[in-house]
């Protein structure tokens, strides 16, 4: 009777720490990616925190001065372990704004994902152009 009502506690303290975990999931799949933006003379760099991504698992668009990431990540399975706190979002998302003035081009623009386990938007500033201006001879 008492091994009983021991499983049936342990039952109940895993149930409720699923529960739990995945309503944190959730919440920080809802949550923007953490991210800095910094400004050189020919660049912005665009720092997203993405640990646990790889590569293929990351969807970079830059849309009207606006860099958008989006990232699935997945789960490993452990040999011999059992998930009870499902706490990592495995959907995550973010986006900066670029500032309005900014003179930028998505030609040559490049992601980098670091072992640190961030992103790493880098998008190139257009190269001032001027017009050449010709005097017309008599």
């Amino acid at each position: 009777p008492v091994d009983g009502l021991v499983e049936a506690g342990r039952s109940a303290v895993r149930s409720a720490l699923e529960r739990v975990g995945r309503g944190w999931s959730r919440m920080q799949e809802r949550r923007p990616l953490s991210a800095d933006l910094l400004e050189s003379d020919d660049a912005y760099l665009v720092v997203f925190d993405a640990p646990g991504v790889r590569g293929e698992d990351v969807d970079v668009t830059f849309l009207d001065h606006t860099v958008e990431v989006s990232v699935e990540r997945f789960r490993e399975f452990y040999d011999g372990y059992e998930l009870v706190f499902p706490g990592r979002g495995v959907s995550l998302s973010g986006s900066v704004d670029l500032p309005r003035d900014a003179d930028v081009t998505p030609e040559g623009a490049n992601a980098t994902l670091a072992r640190n386990g961030t992103l790493q938007v880098e998008i190139p500033k257009r190269e001032p152009g001027g017009v050449d201006v010709v005097e017309e001879g008599d």
